[in-house]
């Protein structure tokens, strides 16, 4: 049975073993950026509705991308190698999470990113943990996606697009960032066509919190992420 967590209190949550057969570990708390940091840390993620309490998350089943294992396919190779989207990042974050609640995605009605979490992530960005990748054209923001980031793992929270292969360029952009800098994972929590088709594969929540657990040693890299001018993905 989850655990119901009161607002205000210990940020620690239960083990993975006590979570119910489709991943829901706790429910209730707050999204301050205290408790968010430890949710990650120990594998865990917010995953809920508007008319739905805070619920927390560690999948049986988890899909991650090793950053220097990433495919990117030939037609999007084309894509990058045109330089049709100029790519940025930490440019524009509130417009990211803004731009991907309004994003509607087949089998789901409204949006998970509901206020509160918007609220939230803009805090965590501001302290220095949650980051985007923005792709522009004509001046105009068209992709992007968003996450956290502590010591050497990446966790992907979501991405939008205006225009074709927007968003899927950035995110090339944002992999080959990441394994510039030494990250070691990327949790994309659930698994799709979509990371699957970048090379991101399903591991058991064991297997997870082992990788997890390697990637977290070290420091975190709070702070403004900047690409340097002559960074190129390909």
């Amino acid at each position: 049975m989850p655990v119901f967590l009161p607002p205000g209190c210990d940020i620690h949550f239960p083990p993975p073993a006590a979570a119910s057969p489709e991943g829901l570990l706790a429910v209730g708390g707050d999204l301050s950026v205290p408790r968010l940091l430890a949710a990650y840390r120990q594998g865990v993620f917010p995953w809920y509705n508007d008319d739905t309490p805070i619920l927390w998350w560690n999948l049986p089943e988890r899909s991650i991308l090793v950053p220097e294992e990433l495919h990117i396919p030939h037609s999007l190779r084309r894509t990058i190698n045109a330089r049709r989207f100029q790519i940025s990042l930490d440019w524009a974050f509130a417009d990211v999470i803004t731009a991907c609640a309004g994003t509607r995605r087949p089998g789901q009605q409204g949006s998970w990113i509901v206020p509160a979490m918007r609220e939230a992530y803009t805090a965590l960005h501001e302290a220095g943990y949650a980051h985007s990748v923005e792709a522009w054209e004509g001046g105009q923001l068209v992709g992007g996606a968003y996450g956290v980031a502590l010591g050497r793992a990446f966790f992907g929270e979501s991405m939008f697009f205006k225009k074709p292969d927007a968003s899927k360029t950035a995110f090339v952009w944002l992999v080959r960032y990441l394994a510039a800098q030494g990250y070691a994972l990327i949790d994309c929590q659930q698994v799709t066509e979509h990371t699957s088709r970048f090379g991101a594969v399903s591991i058991d929540r064991d297997s997870f919190m082992c990788s997890l657990k390697n990637a977290l040693v070290g420091d975190d890299r709070a702070g403004r992420w900047q690409l340097p001018d002559d960074f190129f993905p390909l």
